[in-house]
C-alpha cells in the first residue's frame, strides 16, 4: 500500500489498517526514497491524489478498492470488498464518497482529531475489563452485605414472608404438574433448603465471591457463582428482591460472566482481549437502560413529564429522598424544568453517542455519569447509580483510563497499549455467537415494548422470551414511567390499651418530621423501599392492605425479633402490644422559612386508616 506520507489524515488510517491487516501489508509513503524506482507504474500524481494497493500479482488499485483489497487480506475483513464487488451502486457509492474525502483531506483530518483524538487504532480494553470488574465485584459485595443484614427479618423462618412458605407453595404446584417445568420457572438453589442457615450461606458466599472478583481470583467462574447466587435469593425474596436494579444486577452479570478473563489470577497484562461482541452487548445494555427510560416517560402521556414540571414533586415524592433532595426541591420551577430537559437530553439523545466514534463515546459516559451522580445525590436508589456509572466506564478505552489509573496497573504503558505476545484463555466463538444473537433478539423485543406494549412477534421469538424470562437477566427498563404527585406514607402504631397509640419509627423512610433524611445508598432498606410501594395502594379504589403487609403486622404483634430489627425503634422492648393498626398521612416538604421555625423537614397531615386494629385475636391478621 503507497500512500501520501506527508498527509496527517492518510498517516492516521494507515495506521489503523496496518493494525488490523499486520504484516500481511506493506504499507509504505511514496516519498520514501526508492519507492519510486520500486514502483515506477506509479506517478507521483496518482500517489497524491488517491492511495495505491499492488496486489501480489503486480496488478494495481486505486482509492476505495485499494481499501477493501488491503483489508480484505485480514480474517473478518472480507465483506467490504464483497459489497464492493458484488453489490449494485456500492461501488460508484464509495469511489464518490472516497474522492470526496480525499480533496477535502484538511476538514477531515480535523474531524478525525475531534472525534478520535490522537487515537484512531482500534482501542485496546484491558483496564476497561479491569475496572469494570472490579466496580461489579464491589457491586455484588454491597447488594448481598445489604440482604444478609436483613434476610432474617426479611425471609428468615421467622420474617415477614418466609423463604420456606414460598417454597412449600411451588412444591405443592411441582407435584401437580411437571416437576422439571417447576424447577425452571423457579430457578434457585432453595430447592435444597430453605433454612436460615442456608439462606446467611447464600448471603456468605456471595459477599466471599465477591471478594474474589475484586482481587481477580478466578472472576469468570466467582461472577457465575455470584449471578447465579443472586438469582437464587430474587426468587424467593419475592416483592422484597424485584426492583429494576436487582433485575439490571442480573443482567449485567450474566454479560460479565463472558465478558471477564478465564485465567486463575486476573491482571491487565496477563489476559487475552476481551470479547468485543460482549463489549457491544454491554454497551447495549446501557442504551435500553437509559433510551427506555426516556421513552416511557414520554409513552405514558404523564402531563407532567410532558410539561417539564415532573421535578418540582420528584424530590419529595420519591422513595426515599436525602437531604439535599430537600435542598433541591426548594429551587425555583424554571431550574426544575431546566433540569428535566436536561435529563431527557441524557436519556433520549446521548444514548445514541454510545455508539458514535471514540471522543463522542467519551461525552457519553460524561452525561450519564453526569445524572447518576445528580440521582444519587437527591435520592437512595441502592447500587443502581454505581451499578450505571460502572456500565459507562466500558464507553471508555485503555488509552483514556490510562490517563488516571494507569499508573496504578502498570508502571510500563506500552503493555496495555499492545495485545499478550504468548496466547490466552478466552471464551470460544461457539459459546459467545450464540449468547449473543439469543440476547439480541429477546432485549429487541424488550425494547420495542417501551414504545408499543402488543406487538405480533413471530411465535419463535415469543417462546423464546417465555423460556428465559425465569432467568431475570433478559430485561425490560424503564424508571419513573408515570410521575407520583402526592406522598402517602403509612405509619405503624401498636398498642397495650386501644387507647393510647405509639408509633413504629423505620430505619430511613420518612416518620418523625424533625428527622433529617439520611443517605443509606449503596445500600438498601428493603422493608423501608416496599413501604413506599404499599402506601401507592392508598390512591387506589377499595385498596386493601397486600398480604405481605398483613404479616409484617403480625410480625409486629408477635414481637418478632428478626422483624423488629428492620426498624430504628421498638416503642414496646418489654413486651409486644396487643393492638396494631396502620394510619396514612400525607406528607410534603418544609420550606425554609417552616424548618427555620420548627426544626422539620417534613409536614403531614392525617388522611385515615389504612388497615384497622388487628390483634393475635383479629381475624384478618390470622
Amino acid at each position: 500500500m503507497v500512500f501520501d506520507g506527508d498527509c496527517n489524515f492518510c498517516r492516521r488510517w494507515i495506521s489503523r489498517w496496518q493494525e488490523a491487516t499486520g504484516d500481511r501489508v506493506e504499507y509504505v509513503p511514496f516519498q520514501q526514497a526508492g519507492v519510486a524506482e520500486r514502483f515506477p507504474e506509479l506517478s507521483r500524481e496518482q500517489c497524491e491524489q488517491a492511495v495505491q494497493f499492488i496486489d501480489i500479482d503486480g496488478q494495481v488499485y486505486s482509492a476505495a478498492e485499494a481499501v477493501f483489497r488491503a483489508l480484505a487480506v485480514a480474517p473478518w475483513k472480507r465483506w467490504p470488498l464483497w459489497l464492493y464487488q458484488q453489490m449494485p451502486g456500492v461501488r460508484p457509492l464509495t469511489e464518490s464518497l472516497y474522492h470526496f474525502v480525499a480533496t477535502h483531506r484538511t476538514a477531515f483530518s480535523w474531524l478525525t482529531r475531534s472525534f478520535w483524538g490522537q487515537h484512531v487504532e482500534q482501542p485496546t480494553h484491558f483496564l476497561t475489563r479491569w475496572v469494570f470488574l472490579r466496580l461489579m465485584g464491589a457491586i455484588y459485595l454491597f447488594a448481598f452485605v445489604s440482604l444478609w443484614m436483613q434476610v432474617d427479618g426479611l425471609i428468615g423462618s421467622h420474617g415477614i414472608t418466609p423463604a420456606a412458605h414460598f417454597m412449600d407453595m411451588v412444591r405443592n404446584w411441582a407435584h401437580e404438574h411437571n416437576s422439571w417445568d417447576a424447577h425452571w420457572m423457579m430457578p434457585t438453589l432453595c430447592w435444597f433448603s430453605t433454612s436460615d442457615a442456608f439462606l446467611h450461606f447464600l448471603c456468605w458466599g456471595g459477599v466471599m465471591l465477591s471478594v474474589l472478583v475484586i482481587f481477580g481470583v478466578a472472576t469468570a467462574p466467582a461472577l457465575a457463582l455470584l449471578w447465579l447466587f443472586y438469582l437464587s435469593l430474587s426468587v424467593v425474596c419475592d416483592v422484597f428482591l424485584g426492583y429494576q436494579w436487582d433485575a439490571l444486577l442480573l443482567e449485567t452479570g450474566l454479560l460479565a460472566i463472558f465478558f471477564a478473563p478465564l485465567q486463575f489470577l486476573s491482571w491487565p497484562t496477563r489476559e487475552a482481549p476481551p470479547s468485543r461482541t460482549m463489549l457491544w452487548l454491554l454497551r447495549w445494555l446501557l442504551f435500553r437502560l437509559m433510551f427506555a427510560s426516556g421513552v416511557v416517560k414520554l409513552t405514558t402521556h404523564d402531563p407532567m413529564w410532558r410539561g417539564l414540571t415532573a421535578l418540582t414533586v420528584h424530590y419529595e415524592t420519591q422513595p426515599l429522598p436525602t437531604w439535599i433532595g430537600w435542598y433541591a426541591h426548594q429551587l425555583p420551577v424554571w431550574f426544575q424544568k431546566f433540569s428535566c430537559g436536561f435529563m431527557f437530553v441524557v436519556e433520549l439523545g446521548v444514548p445514541f453517542l454510545i455508539f458514535a466514534p471514540r471522543r463522542l463515546r467519551f461525552v457519553a459516559c460524561g452525561a450519564i455519569t453526569t445524572l447518576m451522580v445528580l440521582i444519587a445525590l437527591t435520592g437512595n436508589y441502592c447500587f443502581f447509580n454505581l451499578l450505571a456509572v460502572a456500565m459507562c466506564v466500558l464507553l471508555l478505552d485503555d488509552a483514556a483510563l490510562l490517563v488516571v489509573v494507569g499508573a496504578i496497573c502498570n508502571r510500563n504503558r506500552s503493555c496495555l497499549e499492545t495485545a499478550p505476545t504468548k496466547p490466552k484463555l478466552r471464551w470460544p466463538p461457539w459459546i459467545i455467537a450464540p449468547l449473543a444473537m439469543i440476547v439480541l433478539v429477546v432485549t429487541t423485543m424488550t425494547l420495542t415494548g417501551a414504545f408499543r406494549e402488543q406487538i405480533a412477534w413471530p411465535g419463535p421469538m415469543v417462546k423464546l422470551y417465555d423460556a428465559l424470562s425465569p432467568l431475570r437477566s433478559f430485561n425490560g427498563y424503564g424508571l419513573f414511567a408515570s410521575m407520583t404527585t402526592a406522598r402517602p406514607e403509612i405509619i405503624i402504631e401498636g398498642s397495650d390499651d386501644g387507647q393510647t397509640w405509639l408509633p413504629y419509627e423505620f430505619k430511613y423512610k420518612p416518620g418523625d418530621p424533625t428527622r433529617r433524611p439520611a443517605f443509606v445508598e449503596p445500600l438498601q432498606p428493603r422493608l423501608d423501599w416496599q413501604m413506599w410501594f404499599e402506601a401507592l395502594r392508598v390512591m387506589r379504589p377499595r385498596a386493601e392492605p397486600s398480604q405481605w403487609f398483613l404479616n409484617f403486622c403480625v410480625r409486629l404483634l408477635q414481637g418478632q425479633p428478626e422483624v423488629l430489627a428492620l426498624l430504628k425503634t421498638n416503642p414496646f422492648p418489654n413486651a409486644p402490644p396487643r393492638y396494631i393498626r396502620a394510619m396514612v398521612y400525607d406528607y410534603h416538604f418544609t420550606d425554609f422559612a417552616a424548618r427555620r421555625e420548627t426544626g422539620a423537614w417534613w409536614q403531614r397531615k392525617l388522611l385515615g386508616e389504612y388497615c384497622p386494629t388487628l390483634s393475635l385475636r383479629t381475624p384478618a391478621a390470622q
